[in-house]
């Protein structure tokens, strides 16, 4: 495999219409393996308001080396029910039936979320529908909630899942990383001490039946993802990196598959924006990614691959011995505005003070990101909003190698294509 450029190329997916009144919004990236195909989601809103979102579009793209070739844009009418805005793409892939799972929420007319928060009155629903061509067609869409969440909605303020991908664990657990805001007490006609509170949807029969785990707490965390980790022992855990209005994003880990987090902390490495910003997270096996092949060796019909693991040890010294799985972060940098894309790496999941400082991905205004391994290539990928005035400009996608993931370079702005 050859070394990609240090500047990776970027492709816009969905770009804002101005004309037309059209913004798209919350990007959500899932890859299959078996076909080498991406499924790229979005939300179309007439405005950049929440409240003003209309319904989700997507685009298949098929690699075709180390490049894409994406397919047009879709409106996903499957994935809407009546009198209702479609919020929060959050797909999944099944890798024993094949299917592809799409969860999102259903939002009664433009009723926002501060109004349901102030009200204590969810206007949500939780809803999926499937796939069993890779996004060629769909199911019709399901309601969930009643299934899923049942009387506990009285306790839920409003609630969304994602936004971003689903995972499925080793144990064949599908997981959909979801928040609700929960009370406990009224006070006159309206709810008191309403919180943002991460929790995991999840399925143990392949897709047939869903359940959510307990809420993490007690401290405040928003939108989230979660990754499959091996622990000291060898153990799998479930780590979850998840929104705050804390200034740095909060941390918790679970030993039960999803079902109950241990106490979230915060993370003085990974800053949060003012107001925060959704931020995605991926695991992966270095020793399974190949970065480069060497091509000194004295039989010219043979090349040596090396592992990212290979490269990091070369770049670290002294480094230590890194676990069996690797974590990749995206979020915006700045401390104050959603600006400059960064790349975090961690070669010690359970240990928060091994967070790599951040490759900028992409320099200037940039917002809500999900995150992609194409393991097999030793690529990773990126779907996220950008722009040159404002993050609301674009949804862009972009391809980089392992190799570019370990360094902490400059900013230095990619091409556009």
């Amino acid at each position: 495999m050859e070394e990609m450029s240090s500047c990776p190329d970027i492709s816009v997916l969905f770009q804002q219409d101005n004309l037309k009144g059209v913004t798209y919004r919350i990007p959500a990236l899932l890859y299959i393996p078996p076909i080498h195909t991406f499924l790229a989601f979005a939300e179309n809103r007439s405005t950049h308001r929440d409240e003003d979102a209309l319904y989700l579009v997507f685009r298949r793209g098929v690699m075709k080396g180390h490049y894409v070739q994406w397919g047009p844009r879709k409106p996903l009418m499957e994935a809407t029910l009546p009198g209702h805005r479609t919020m929060n793409p959050c797909p999944v892939w099944e890798q024993n039936t094949g299917r592809v799972y799409l969860f999102f929420i259903c939002v009664r007319d433009h009723v926002t979320e501060h109004q349901q928060i102030r009200s204590g009155k969810n206007a949500a629903r939780l809803c999926f529908l499937y796939s069993e061509d890779s996004g060629c067609s769909w199911s019709e869409v399901k309601d969930l909630t009643e299934e899923v969440i049942g009387s506990e909605i009285k306790h839920w303020a409003t609630f969304a899942v994602g936004p971003g991908h689903g995972i499925q664990l080793q144990s064949g657990r599908l997981i959909i990383p979801a928040y609700a805001y929960y009370f406990s007490c009224w006070f006159l006609c309206f709810p008191c001490s309403v919180k943002p509170h991460s929790l995991m949807i999840y399925s143990d029969d392949l897709g047939v039946t869903w359940h959510h785990g307990k809420l993490i707490g007690p401290q405040v965390t928003g939108e989230c993802q979660v990754a499959e980790v091996t622990g000291k022992a060898g153990n799998l855990v479930l780590y979850c990196n998840a929104r705050t209005p804390n200034r740095f994003r909060a941390e918790s880990f679970s030993t039960d598959y999803g079902d109950c987090f241990q106490k979230p902390t915060l993370n003085s490495r990974l800053c949060e924006s003012s107001y925060g910003c959704q931020g995605s997270i991926v695991s992966f096996q270095p020793l399974k990614m190949p970065y480069w092949q060497d091509s000194s060796s004295k039989d010219a019909t043979t090349t040596q691959k090396h592992s990212l693991l290979d490269r990091f040890l070369e770049l670290e010294e002294g480094a230590g011995t890194p676990s069996e799985t690797w974590l990749l972060y995206s979020h915006p940098i700045s401390k104050k505005t959603r600006t400059n894309l960064g790349i975090y790496y961690n070669c010690s999941p359970l240990e928060a003070t091994c967070w790599s400082r951040p490759w900028i991905l992409h320099c200037g205004p940039c917002g809500y990101s999900d995150l992609a391994v194409v393991e097999e290539q030793g690529l990773f990928a990126c779907l996220f909003e950008c722009g040159e005035k404002s993050e609301l400009e674009q949804i862009a996608f972009c391809l980089f190698s392992g190799q570019q993931a370990l360094r902490c370079g400059d900013c230095t702005s990619p091409s556009r294509n």
